[in-house]
């Protein structure tokens, strides 16, 4: 026999709101798992026992007893704010449509992105999606042709995955088009290295430039998708401030936000001095001490597509590969203005 107060310590379990309700427990099962064969009285009585007994389901349990794990892998890289944003998107979606969300990040160097997917495939996730990142052609290809997938941020031509992006050339097309009209000629861009979307925006940059016939003044700095990157970049800048530029383009927001610290402590005036341009318009760029002009990519539209077409692909394995893109907003703010000279 359990005594009293070792039934008041251990955990509460499913035959403990059975015996309450007076019930099977095969019945309180039914219930916990949403399918039919209880009345909306006797559900109602088992949910409110279980609440009077602290009991919660087992939901590692219950995906082990279905034949489908309805958990959706989300690979991410932890310092990226712009994962953050599309995180926030996807677990309502997901939600609405009865998936749960299992997240892996990757933290470079110490955890790359293969080991964070693997660790998503081995928590029996159903169908995976990739945040951008660094994953080569082969190990997608590879992955496609075991799991259903979704990449955000980056195309895979000839993978069996689907891709969900923005429009990238379209919004850098915006950005010189407006600095332009400003009267900028002189415009820098601070390239994004190897990082999702920095390619198509480095040759959005430089086509642009070339439209405007602005070709003897394309100049890009090397950098990343990191603040330490923009600062690294102003830098080089103020090493040499007779060519100073009087605006710049930033691959995204954290790398023009780290720009904008080095400039700022050197005594420039934004806009004044120089325009600063990012994207991504994520958080910060919104602050008000910021106030960053930036192209919007719209994470949550981004997050529901991804989810989406994972989930159809569950659904319909055979369909050929999928991408969708959605069209960048230019957000126009404070850090930019007319020249100066």
């Amino acid at each position: 026999m359990v005594s009293e107060r070792g039934a008041r310590d251990r955990r509460p379990t499913m035959s403990d709101v059975a015996a309450r309700v007076g019930v099977s427990r095969a019945l309180v099962s039914l219930v916990f798992r949403n399918e039919p064969g209880a009345s909306d009285e006797t559900r109602e009585k088992v949910f409110a026992a279980a609440r009077e007994l602290g009991y919660r389901p087992d939901s590692a349990a219950q995906m082990l007893a279905r034949s489908r794990s309805k958990v959706l892998g989300v690979m991410l890289t932890v310092r990226n704010l712009f994962h953050a944003d599309l995180v926030e998107g996807i677990y309502p979606v997901a939600e609405r449509l009865g998936y749960e969300i299992l997240l892996s990040g990757a933290a470079p160097p110490a955890r790359d992105e293969r080991k964070a997917v693997d660790a998503l495939l081995g928590h029996r996730c159903e169908g995976l999606i990739l945040l951008g990142g660094h994953l080569d052609t082969d190990y997608v290809t590879e992955l496609g042709k075991r799991i259903p997938a979704v990449v955000v941020g980056r195309r895979f031509p000839g993978a069996e995955v689907d891709s969900v992006h923005v429009a990238e050339g379209k919004g850098v097309r915006q950005i010189i088009d407006y600095l332009v009209d400003l009267g900028h000629t002189s415009i820098v861009h601070i390239d994004g290295g190897d990082e999702a979307g920095s390619a198509e925006r480095r040759r959005a940059y430089l086509s642009g430039m070339r439209r405007h016939g602005l070709a003897e003044h394309i100049r890009v700095l090397p950098g990343g998708h990191t603040e330490e990157s923009g600062a690294n970049a102003a830098q080089a800048l103020l090493a040499d401030r007779d060519r100073l530029p009087t605006a710049v383009f930033a691959s995204n927001d954290r790398s023009a936000v780290g720009f904008l610290d080095t400039v700022w402590r050197a005594g420039l005036d934004v806009p004044g001095d120089v325009s600063v341009v990012g994207y991504d318009d994520n958080h910060l760029a919104r602050l008000s001490h910021i106030d960053l002009t930036t192209v919007r990519q719209d994470p949550e539209r981004q997050a529901e597509l991804a989810v989406r077409a994972v989930v159809e692909r569950l659904d319909e394995p055979r369909m050929r590969p999928r991408e969708l893109v959605l069209q960048p907003s230019l957000v126009i703010r404070g850090s930019t203005g007319v020249p100066k000279h």
